[in-house]
């Protein structure tokens, strides 16, 4: 079985696991599991789900939260050389048109989280078999106890198994219907390398909080990484930045990923000040742009432990910036997403493929064997953005002198002022704007004008008791940029609408923008 260790990835998480036998691995609530226990439920749904019909190269639909039932499931369809298909939060009607074209033999749905959507999904796509994750479900129980009582032998379990591991992701829907981002097996391969390279240089072993969805990306090679690392993840799903604080300190957590709102609600809830946060080492800000003026509110409040990533479902580790703080001598530093990830190549081009001039505007191309292979299904939309093994981002970026890349915009959302004769960048603006000690957090769109084509608009959350106006907003931006820059309105609202992992649903804003408006 050499062979078979050597072509899947899983085989080694499971050598991993035996390893640290009754070590710490995963907390959820009341339960804490060690790694004995990670890898005998491993091994009892590989062989539950052969036992209920899944084959090797099968393609298996879930639908779940954070249970620890997340990580073994997907261990367990990858020993078995299937392909995942995670179900993200999405509109039904999204989730349906997922899964048909995903093309999925099968659909595990967690009980205790989603009965009610599992069944949803089960009228609508008809006779397709259904496992579940807990009992009471409309499926058989896969943590049921087997038929075969005895351990399951991981040489019989994948005798038969040629297929190699694969998933499928959806992206975040930044530029309207979400897509699946097809991941093959390196994706996954090249996971207890990083981790080993970690510890070989010397750098702390984790407890990790796990804040997102683990049908996430990043949320999954997160947790891999913690945990092939010999780490501890803590799988939580808080609703109010009060129970982070909490669980940060009672757990003595070191690291944790959140979005720049959560970040933001964790600065301005009133329990940090007495909350022990001594514990922590990293504190990863990602899935969309933090505003500066948050960030050096981060380092004053819990100290240079900020890491900025830049990452995309289909490409989860571009760029990163760890130890966030204030360089007097880089002032704007705060604005950028840092360096290329260890071999990560990045490029800046211009719209003919050349590659920019330093501190000049183009689109951000990636180089590494973390990029998708393709959105599944759609293949013209996956040969215009996979390029000669480079990714196309859709992001607007820059490099300085110095190597530091900064991102400015989609490039879907430039605004062309002056009917296309100036090129106006979201970024730039709404950092001046959530720098106002009023603001808590911005969005700018392009909305139509009758006399320059395209104009920016304003969406502002204000600070609590704030008493900036509208007319000093826009005049700050002036005075920083210049008036072709200034958005045209300047609306304030109660909180920014988001989507996936943070991001600002500008779509929705628009769609606000135009309702307004009749």
């Amino acid at each position: 079985m050499d062979d078979q260790r050597s072509k899947n990835y899983v085989w080694r998480a499971l050598e991993l696991f035996a390893e640290r036998g009754d070590a710490e691995a995963v907390i959820y609530g009341d339960r804490r599991l060690s790694y004995h226990d990670l890898r005998a439920m491993t091994l009892a749904l590989a062989a539950s789900l052969r036992e209920h019909g899944v084959r090797p190269g099968s393609a298996v639909a879930v639908l779940t939260a954070n249970p620890p039932e997340s990580i073994t499931l997907q261990l367990a369809l990858h020993l078995l050389g299937c392909r995942s298909v995670w179900i993200a939060r999405a509109p039904r009607a999204h989730q349906v048109e997922f899964l048909r074209k995903a093309e999925v033999d099968a659909f595990v749905y967690h009980v205790d989280t989603h009965g009610e959507d599992g069944r949803d999904l089960r009228d609508v796509l008809g006779d397709l078999p259904v496992l579940c994750l807990g009992a009471g479900g409309i499926g058989p129980d896969l943590l049921a106890p087997r038929t075969n009582s005895a351990a399951p032998d991981l040489d019989e379990l994948t005798a038969d198994v040629t297929d190699e591991p694969q998933s499928l992701f959806q992206t975040s829907g930044t530029t309207g219907r979400p897509k699946l981002v097809h991941h093959r097996h390196l994706f996954f391969q090249v996971l207890p390398m990083l981790a080993a390279q970690w510890v070989a240089n010397g750098r702390p072993v984790l407890r990790h909080l796990s804040l997102h969805r683990f049908s996430h990306s990043a949320s999954q090679i997160t947790t891999f990484l913690v945990l092939f690392m010999g780490g501890v993840v803590v799988l939580s799903e808080p609703t109010d930045a009060g129970e982070v604080l909490a669980t940060i300190e009672r757990e003595r957590i070191s690291s944790t990923v959140v979005t720049p709102p959560v970040l933001y609600e964790l600065l301005d809830h009133p329990a940090l000040a007495d909350t022990d946060t001594s514990s922590l080492l990293v504190v990863t800000c990602g899935g969309a742009s933090a505003a500066p003026a948050r960030l050096s509110q981060a380092i004053d409040r819990i100290g240079p432990v900020v890491r900025i990533v830049y990452a995309m479902s289909e490409s989860p580790l571009i760029t990163e910036m760890p130890g966030v703080h204030h360089d007097e001598e880089h002032p704007d530093r705060l604005k950028s997403c840092g360096f290329p990830y260890g071999d990560i190549k990045v490029q800046v081009r211009t719209a003919d493929g050349a590659e920019a001039a330093t501190g000049e505007v183009g689109e951000v191309w990636v180089s590494s064997m973390l990029n998708m292979a393709g959105y599944w299904g759609e293949p013209d939309l996956t040969a215009a953005t996979v390029v000669d093994g480079w990714l196309r981002s859709r992001d607007l970026g820059y490099f300085d002198g110095d190597g530091f890349l900064y991102l400015v915009d989609r490039t879907d959302d430039v605004i062309l002022t002056g009917r296309g004769s100036v090129n106006v960048y979201s970024r730039p603006v709404e950092d001046v704007l959530t720098g106002h000690p009023d603001v808590r957090a911005a969005a700018v769109i392009k909305v139509p004008d009758d006399a320059m084509g395209e104009a920016g608009h304003a969406f502002v959350v204000p600070a609590a008791g704030a008493t900036v106006t509208a007319d000093e907003l826009r005049d700050r931006v002036v005075a920083a940029l210049d008036e072709m820059w200034a958005p045209r309105e300047v609306e304030f609202i109660d909180a920014l609408p988001l989507i996936g992992m943070g991001k600002v649903d500008k779509r929705a804003l628009f769609e606000r923008f135009t309702a307004a408006r009749g």
